[in-house]
């Protein structure tokens, strides 16, 4: 089947369609790159052909490259995959200069035919890279459609001369948020920018007739012509030269040097811009070769992408259950977190019943939506009447009649069994045998809960994470009577809303929470121990975590801490193993050091909860030791601390999915994205050198970082978590 197919007009003309058939969304594939090459070189070669018109066949241009293509690149190079890359690389390269150049001479620079794209609607990552080697993008005045190259996004960076040519043609300052950031725009956006050229109602006719207008000097691009001078100047200019000083600070300054792709961007565009443009294209495709020869590219493509997908599009839905879209959820408790369960339904246009105690508590929890939603017009992101529909399908009520006909019930109330058993029990009275209800507790086991239920077949666990509305990650977690259409159910409301969903089994703390709190807890450890706050807190930003522990731990309340701590130790009796971590959350929780809330933690805070630094009182009850680990030493406390208990729910068997253990861990609490997650990481340090560093970490720190038997077990085996436990069934189609 082909990609690519191409017709003349009368006018002469040659429109070349992208459409790849089977797909919403044209992306990029190997054996499509030949088919487009053969195509121009038609066109270049049929003296009938007087221009070309490259357009698709959808309602967008296309979503880029085949992420599943990329990812399996480097293990389809040969026996010397660098240098494999590397050429596939600059075949791209060759085919798009060939656009460029359109066959004029290469001495007078005339005599070329004029090449146009025409964008229907989104152009991103290579949807965009082929048209800037046109001469003239003409867009769709489309304003939901996206134009930008977000390939940063997912570790990598423009390797297909977007780097090069959006440097050269805007300068670096301006290209800087589009290639550093991934910033995307709508068509006008991108026209204000300079990314593209016209914004028209329709951009084929336009370009058609451009084509035939245009003249041998539209088509020389400005790197061609003879006295170009990159805008905002290059880096031997002063201007240039602070400009690339300030980017690099910037990168280096945001990614703590974990993120390679951002890095040889930078370092892709300063060289580049030093050298002739053909000369920029062989250093782009070296630094693009040596990104996917990272393992951190193919381990952030993997699990922010590739796997991240697959679990949106239900890769671990129950087969044999029929469609479960929710018509009506009902919203037990109108807090922070039940307000947002409620917007976030209402945006998907869901019916939603917002109940709490009292009406102040439920119209409060409606308020919520109401000013999210007023934000967002005075920002232009919705229109005032989709603000009052997504409005209108909110009732806050104090009623357990207003349930009836709800297909779903979200419980939201406080984290105390008996008042959440009591509030299953009142929305049994009123709801139907099929209607299922989901606990959003965070520690309290699922299966327990279930006795409260008159159907614990319906009864499952859907744990958000706060805030609601920006947090992508959904934990489901089933009992041990919960059946599959629950999790159906519930697999289907979280695509509804679209976040990005995890199902796992019962156990204390679930998944997130089971890794989270001993990250928060061997940082305040080694606070105990008289390591540097300062050393702790910047080590864990040095490799890639987004909050260093104190700071996580002022954020979500020291008194939470406490009182999770309190109800562990009471289940778990002798064996909880957590006292020296409890002697200072005690002694912060006596001092009213409960967080940010309460403007004193770990860190001190102004009147308007704005950190002020580390704490001295903190320094003071708990003085620095003479002597300071090394970086290293607090990384792989602060990382092995989590990645083992990840280990271990998968021994467990509360993981059930590799996957959902790295896509969890990064979107649920942060866990450094340039890994893919810990399993991932644990391959990319390799079991054996993993396996050596828990005996060292737990000969001198203790039992918690003990070797699961697994990791014990894979490492005398030499094993990878995605060798061993992935099937066919893993890779995102």
């Amino acid at each position: 089947m082909t990609d690519f197919t191409m017709a003349t007009d009368s006018d002469g003309v040659a429109v070349i369609t992208w459409d790849c058939k089977d797909r919403s969304m044209n992306v990029m594939t190997l054996e499509a790159w030949d088919e487009l090459d053969a195509l121009v070189d038609q066109a270049l070669a049929d003296d009938a052909v007087k221009g070309v018109v490259i357009t698709s066949g959808k309602d967008s241009f296309a979503g880029g490259m085949d992420l599943n293509v990329i990812a399996r690149m480097k293990e389809m190079a040969g026996d010397n995959p660098a240098k494999g890359l590397f050429d596939g690389i600059m075949n791209a390269h060759r085919i798009l200069r060939k656009i460029e150049r359109a066959g004029m001479d290469p001495k007078s620079l005339k005599g070329g035919k004029p090449i146009a794209a025409a964008l229907p609607g989104t152009a991103l990552g290579i949807g965009l890279e082929i048209p800037l080697a046109t001469h003239r993008i003409f867009a769709a005045n489309t304003p939901k459609a996206k134009i930008g190259l977000p390939e940063i996004m997912v570790g990598i960076f423009p390797g297909a001369g977007g780097t090069t040519r959006l440097v050269r043609k805007m300068g670096a300052m301006a290209a800087s948020p589009l290639l550093l950031e991934g910033k995307l725009n709508d068509p006008r956006g991108a026209k204000a920018a300079g990314v593209i050229d016209e914004v028209v109602d329709d951009p084929l006719a336009a370009a058609k007739a451009w084509v035939l207008s245009a003249k041998d000097a539209d088509i020389v691009k400005p790197w061609d012509a003879k006295g170009y001078k990159m805008p905002g100047g290059a880096p031997y200019h002063p201007a240039g030269f602070m400009t690339f000083v300030g980017a690099s600070a910037m990168v280096n300054g945001k990614t703590q040097g974990v993120y390679p792709a951002a890095k040889a961007l930078l370092s892709a565009a300063y060289e580049g811009a030093l050298v002739p443009f053909d000369t920029a294209l062989r250093i782009e495709a070296r630094w693009f070769t040596n990104v996917l020869m990272n393992p951190s590219s193919g381990a952030m493509i993997r699990s922010l992408f590739i796997n991240k997908e697959a679990l949106e599009k239900g890769a671990v839905r129950p087969a044999d259950v029929p469609d479960q879209k929710v018509r009506k959820v009902g919203v037990l408790g109108a807090g922070m977190m039940g307000a947002g369960i409620a917007l976030v339904s209402a945006q998907a246009g869901i019916e939603v019943v917002l109940l709490d105690r009292d009406q102040a508590a439920a119209d409060k929890g409606k308020a919520y939506t109401a000013d999210y939603a007023a934000k967002g017009v005075s920002r232009k992101k919705i229109t005032q009447d989709k603000a009052d529909a997504m409005l209108g399908l909110i009732t806050a009520t104090t009623s357990y009649d207003d349930l009836k006909g709800c297909d779903l019930i979200v419980e939201a109330v406080f984290e105390d069994p008996r008042i959440k058993a009591e509030v299953t029990a009142q929305v049994d009275v009123v709801t139907g045998d099929g209607t299922i209800f989901a606990t959003n507790t965070s520690t309290l086991p699922i299966t327990d809960l279930a006795q409260a239920s008159k159907n614990a077949e319906n009864f499952i666990g859907i744990h958000f994470f706060s805030p609601v509305e920006k947090m992508m990650l959904v934990e489901i977690i089933k009992g041990k009577q919960t059946g599959d259409r629950a999790v159906a159910k519930a697999l289907d409301y979280v695509r509804q809303i679209r976040k990005t969903p995890i199902v796992v089994n019962d156990a204390r703390f679930f998944y997130a929470n089971r890794c989270i709190i001993p990250y928060i807890n061997e940082g305040i450890r080694m606070v105990k121990e008289g390591v540097a706050p300062a050393l702790i807190e910047n080590a864990a930003r040095m490799v890639g975590m987004p909050l260093g522990p104190l700071q996580l731990v002022d954020e979500t309340s020291i008194d939470l801490g406490a009182k999770i701590a309190r109800a562990t130790k009471a289940a778990m009796g002798d064996a909880y193993p957590d006292g020296e971590v409890d002697e200072v959350i005690f002694w912060m929780e006596a001092e009213g050091r409960l967080g940010r809330k309460a403007r004193a933690g770990f860190y001190d805070y102004d009147d308007k909860g704005k950190r002020q630094g580390l704490s001295q009182t903190v320094a003071a009850q708990y003085p620095q030791a003479g002597a300071q680990p090394d970086l290293t030493e607090v990384q792989h406390r602060l990382l092995f601390v989590q990645s083992l208990e990840a280990v271990r729910a998968l021994e467990d068997g509360v993981l059930m999915d590799i996957r959902e253990g790295d896509v969890g861990a990064i979107l649920g609490w942060g866990f450094a994205p340039w890994s893919g997650g810990p399993l991932s990481w644990l391959d990319m340090i390799g079991a054996p050198y993993a396996a050596e560093r828990c005996d060292a970490l737990a000969a001198k720190h203790g039992p918690r970082f003990a070797c699961p038997p697994l990791l014990r077990e894979m490492a005398g085996q030499d094993q990878s978590f995605y060798g061993r436990f992935a099937t066919p069934a893993l890779a995102a189609e």
